[in-house]
């Protein structure tokens, strides 16, 4: 473990709370499964982002002078046995950097002698229920200690905010492990493709958790902890569910499949969808659709660079999928306009009703504003045609080198009046990892091929 590198994210942090600052960050609580197993634990990722710790019943605390103090689960044989290994107070700061580490059972009583004094209190706010319950208790106890003059913080302040802009940009050490997440999350792709031709081929009866299964068997080889998320696998009509999970449903020859799953790798998310044929060849609709969906990614790829905005992908995406829905016929330019009334009328929406990216980092929807933080006050207002509802617009973020998002257009079409019946129940969506550089992007999912060509070439082997 790298301690220097989260001493200086600490500093960075520290330096932003102020002199009598002083940061509260818990990690995650461990969450009951049944009567008596727990769902298997996954840390809080502003606590690990500060730590690197990954034990449960932990605590930091953060002064603005940067004196860094852990709360943590104290050695306890006994228990060991039984749950694990524990680090403990004594070996904790020379393992993770901190100044001081102490037990978390004497939480409630150091606490508020550490809260004593300060000016403000930060904690992520919105996080945890009862967290705001419990800062207020310790600050009662140092409201108890006025007489003797001690000084109660007057201020309490989101800690989300700092820690959010720290986190959208990645530094090498962060891009290094994204980039390897990505290449175990491909090959588990390339997996499940290969395994749905090879067991068509032979005849076998093919169901989505078959895929689900070698998806899950990829990531744990590659070392990877567990999914980031909860595996989309969708064949045939599901592909048309946008979070629809992997069941049972059966995988045919002839249909699509729609596969959004990537891995948790150190603490660190991947996300790619990959849309193939279960038997490895495309039908002639299934291509145009499918051909269409990449020329829209192709051209927000082309808008995903330094000095960009956040939203011009997905305007170069939706401005593709419109022209193509006219020249496809789902769209009728008699009823619907040109193409411009297509995007003003968003009438592409029936079609595509997401929007082509998010952020990706520690969390698969990764933290960080999508406001431009210099032009906040900026403010038009615009009525959506379709909800009538009043909407209020800010410029969308500049895009910096080192921002991670996803690319990820898509066409859902399900049965409707005036859509031509060769597309209905298709479902394609092609989502790929971007690292922003200053001339581009750098795509770090490719490993798993994406041209229809590659796609049914790879699945011939």
């Amino acid at each position: 473990m790298n301690s220097a590198l989260y001493a200086q994210r600490r500093a960075r942090l520290a330096a932003q709370l102020g002199p009598d600052g002083i940061a509260i960050v818990p990690t995650a609580p461990e969450q009951p499964r049944n009567r008596d197993t727990d769902f298997l634990y996954r840390h809080d990722s502003y606590f690990y982002y500060l730590t690197g710790f990954t034990e449960p019943n932990a605590w930091l605390v953060l002064a603005g002078d940067g004196r860094a103090t852990l709360f943590c689960a104290p050695k306890d044989l006994e228990r060991e046995i039984w749950d694990g290994y524990r680090l403990g107070p004594e070996a904790a700061p020379a393992a993770l950097g901190v100044d001081e580490a102490v037990s978390v059972a004497t939480l409630d009583t150091t606490l508020p002698r550490l809260l004593e004094n300060r000016g403000t209190v930060w904690y992520p706010f919105a996080t945890y229920p009862g967290l705001e319950t419990r800062v207020d208790g310790w600050l009662q106890k140092v409201r108890a200690r006025v007489r003797f003059g001690a000084l109660c913080p007057e201020q309490q302040r989101d800690l989300c905010g700092p820690l959010d802009e720290m986190r959208l940009v990645k530094d090498a050490h962060e891009q290094d492990i994204m980039r390897r997440a990505a290449d175990i999350s491909a090959r588990a792709h390339v997996r499940a493709m290969q395994t749905s031709a090879r067991m068509l081929r032979a005849g076998q009866d093919v169901r989505e958790y078959h895929l689900d299964a070698e998806l899950l068997h990829e990531f744990r080889l590659g070392g990877s902890q567990y999914p980031a998320y909860g595996s989309i696998v969708a064949a045939g009509a599901n592909a048309c569910v946008l979070h629809y999970r992997a069941d049972a449903a059966p995988v045919r020859a002839g249909e699509l499949v729609l596969i959004d799953a990537g891995c948790e790798l150190d603490g660190y998310a991947s996300d790619i969808t990959r849309t193939f044929p279960a038997d490895g060849r495309f039908t002639g609709p299934q291509r145009a659709l499918y051909d269409l969906v990449l020329a829209s990614q192709d051209a927000a790829v082309a808008a995903t660079r330094a000095g960009q905005r956040f939203n011009d992908p997905h305007e170069a995406t939706v401005k593709v999928l419109a022209q193509g829905l006219l020249d496809l016929g789902l769209l009728d330019a008699n009823k619907v306009g040109s193409v411009q009334d297509v995007i003003d009328n968003r009438s592409y929406f029936q079609f595509y009703m997401h929007r082509t990216g998010h952020w990706l980092g520690m969390d698969v929807h990764d933290c960080g504003s999508y406001v431009e933080p210099t032009q906040v006050g900026e403010v038009s207002e615009r009525k959506d045609p379709l909800s009538g509802e009043l909407i209020k617009n800010r410029p969308s973020r500049i895009l910096q080198p080192g921002m991670v998002l996803t690319i990820e257009p898509g066409l859902y079409v399900r049965p409707a009046e005036g859509v031509p019946e060769q597309f209905h129940n298709i479902g394609i969506r092609i989502e790929d990892d971007a690292i922003v550089t200053e001339n581009g992007c750098e795509l770090i999912t490719r490993g798993v091929p994406v041209h229809a060509d590659e796609i049914e070439a790879l699945m011939r082997e």
